[in-house]
């Protein structure tokens, strides 16, 4: 791991560890650099040049507001696979609550928006698909830990 990413990584871990959620801070400033550059800047997880990142657009379950994350991505075949983790919190990130009511929506990966439906991954394809996350960005392992015993769950963005 690069000093970069273990910087970063130590720095989110000591954050998240007394409770400070730093991920919806970042946000709108992070989704307007994406935009802009095509994915160029803020395209990859921070400190991990395997760690890219895509933009989910979800709508609001009870606002009916559009939002956008960016979020840490690993491809499935046609389909892209996305982790709930919200940094390790002790609940779901509100993307997660969003997609389950309209999982109808659109992800850009670069420069390119891909319309997708969003399901929750089964026990088995979590279980295939989680170890991708942490062989990417090890950080997956200390949220997993840090959750408790909320399992964090993986949702397949699907071609539609």
């Amino acid at each position: 791991m690069a000093l970069l990413g273990r910087l970063v990584s130590a720095g989110a871990q000591f954050a998240n560890r007394r409770g400070v959620y730093l991920g919806r801070r970042s946000t709108r400033i992070h989704v307007r650099v994406y935009r802009w550059s095509r994915g160029r800047v803020g395209g990859n997880f921070t400190g991990y040049r395997e760690g890219k990142l895509l933009l989910l657009e979800h709508v609001g379950a009870r606002s009916g507001v559009t939002r956008t994350s960016p979020l840490m991505y690993v491809e499935d075949g046609a389909a892209v696979a996305v982790a709930a983790s919200k940094a390790g919190q002790p609940e779901h990130p509100g993307w997660y609550h969003n997609l389950i009511a309209h999982p109808d929506t659109t992800i850009q990966i670069g420069g390119e928006v891909r319309p997708v439906r969003a399901r929750v991954a089964n026990p088995a394809e979590r279980e295939r698909l989680w170890p991708r996350f942490v062989a990417t960005v090890p950080d997956f392992a200390f949220y997993q830990r840090h959750a408790g015993t909320r399992t964090i769950p993986v949702v397949l963005l699907e071609p539609r």
